[in-house]
């Protein structure tokens, strides 16, 4: 993931408004529910005829990726539009897909936005492509995020399994063990801040991708979604055991308020002012280029769990390619996607610094034994393969979840700021969501 990215993730970029209302309860004529089944030879034939597959990805290193299938399949040309992303990508894909007109073969689409681009029939279901069959390859969280039903809407590039990062140099100049439950966290917390005013555990000014990480996390499932049937509840007992625990952290000003992907917040992850960051397995590369002068103060451990001995973990983050139901060249488009994510391509991106989404290169030992010599040398990879083995695959997002994540901060973000209180402000985000979801058309409870 990338910067720009992981900003639409946390809510700070907004999407423009879907005719969810129109698309909702029906959707276009031109979906793929009629596609007749795709053999592996009929994908052969295309290659070898070729013709042109043009790809919407911000993803730097599917340059790579198409230039080797290029390569390899030389009558066909792959035009890479990457200077989109973020808002500015699903705003044209949209529109696109809205104007029936200038839609991609291929598109990249974050987990949190694949229900919602599926549910209004904006993408192809790739399993008469046969990519049902590659189930075994992902590991359950990214594969869950692309499915639905009997239906594959995208094939995983990567993923978001979290660990705790943690600058040993702070914690080892204060004496404090790295927390492995949150109790533990809090009280580390407090520590830190007691010996030294100037420092937090962490830096939050409310953030809807950890909000919603952590809650995954905890055991809550907000959102419950069948079809156009969907239901959201901020009150189970996952929900309360987050806010009780995060409720201490803002209420005894432990965690910096500053947001992410700032000026401050680099300054404050270098100079140890800021002493943990709870992230995706994509955030080494953006140690390494944007906090330079910390290398070898840092490392990585497992997400404290919410009860002792617990090893359930989450993701942040992560995206697939698909292949939207108005683009040409089907074949040919599912052929790059299956090369990028399940074939040839998957080890050269890994080389590149992404982080996979495929069981085998988790568990494959130069994987695992790769050190990071910014962790001080440290095989961090094993413990980013243990997160991502033991996320629950049960998580569902809104199938308008970029419009809830946009209003995070104009009602779950209020308890960072003034007298409300973090469950109050889930509740108004749950309230604020169900009545987006009522207006577009949605049965919502």
């Amino acid at each position: 993931m990338r910067r720009t990215t992981r900003r639409l993730m946390r809510g700070l970029a907004v999407l423009s408004v879907l005719a969810l209302g129109a698309t909702a309860c029906g959707g276009s004529d031109d979906d793929s529910s009629g596609q007749k089944p795709v053999s592996a030879d009929d994908i052969q034939a295309a290659l070898k005829k070729g013709g042109s597959v043009t790809v919407w990805a911000w993803e730097p290193t599917l340059k790579s990726v198409a230039a080797d299938f290029q390569k390899k399949y030389p009558k066909v040309k792959i035009n890479l539009v990457g200077e989109r992303s973020g808002d500015k990508h699903y705003t044209a894909l949209s529109n696109a897909i809205s104007a029936k007109k200038g839609v991609p073969d291929v598109a990249q689409v974050e987990y949190f936005a694949m229900s919602q681009y599926a549910l209004t029939k904006g993408l192809s279901d790739l399993t008469p492509f046969g990519a049902d069959k590659l189930k075994s390859k992902y590991t359950p969280g990214p594969w869950n995020a692309v499915s639905e039903g009997k239906a594959t809407y995208g094939l995983p590039m990567d993923s978001g399994p979290m660990a705790l990062f943690y600058n040993k140099k702070v914690f080892d100049k204060y004496k404090i063990a790295v927390p492995t439950t949150w109790d533990e966290y809090v009280e580390a917390a407090r520590k830190l801040h007691e010996a030294d005013p100037k420092v937090f555990i962490a830096a939050d000014a409310g953030d809807a991708g950890l909000t919603t990480s952590l809650l995954w996390q905890a055991g809550s499932r907000p959102y419950k979604v069948d079809g156009t049937k969907v239901s959201i509840n901020f009150d189970d007992a996952g929900a309360k055991k987050y806010t009780a625990t995060w409720q201490k952290l803002i209420d005894e000003k432990l965690v910096a308020p500053i947001n992410g992907w700032t000026d401050d917040w680099y300054k404050g992850l270098g100079d140890g002012t800021i002493a943990t960051l709870p992230s995706g397995a994509w955030m080494p590369a953006n140690f390494e280029t944007g906090v330079k002068n910390a290398s070898g103060d840092w490392r990585a451990a497992p997400m404290p769990a919410w009860t002792k001995g617990d090893k359930a973990s989450t993701e942040n983050g992560g995206s697939a390619l698909t292949v939207p139901a108005l683009g040409k060249n089907k074949e040919l488009a599912y052929a790059f996607v299956e090369y990028a994510n399940s074939g040839d391509g998957v080890a050269t991106r890994i080389k590149e610094g992404a982080f996979p989404a495929t069981t085998a290169e988790l568990q494959d030992n130069a994987f695992l034994n790769k050190e990071f010599p910014y962790f001080g040398g440290q095989k961090a990879n094993e413990i980013f393969a243990e997160s991502a083995a033991n996320v629950a695959s049960d998580w569902s997002y809104l199938p308008f979840q970029q419009y809830a994540n946009s209003i995070f901060n104009d009602t779950v973000g209020k308890a960072y700021i003034g007298d409300t209180k973090l469950s109050a402000g889930l509740k108004s985000w749950q309230d604020a969501s169900i009545k987006y979801g009522k207006e577009q058309g949605f049965t919502v409870d």
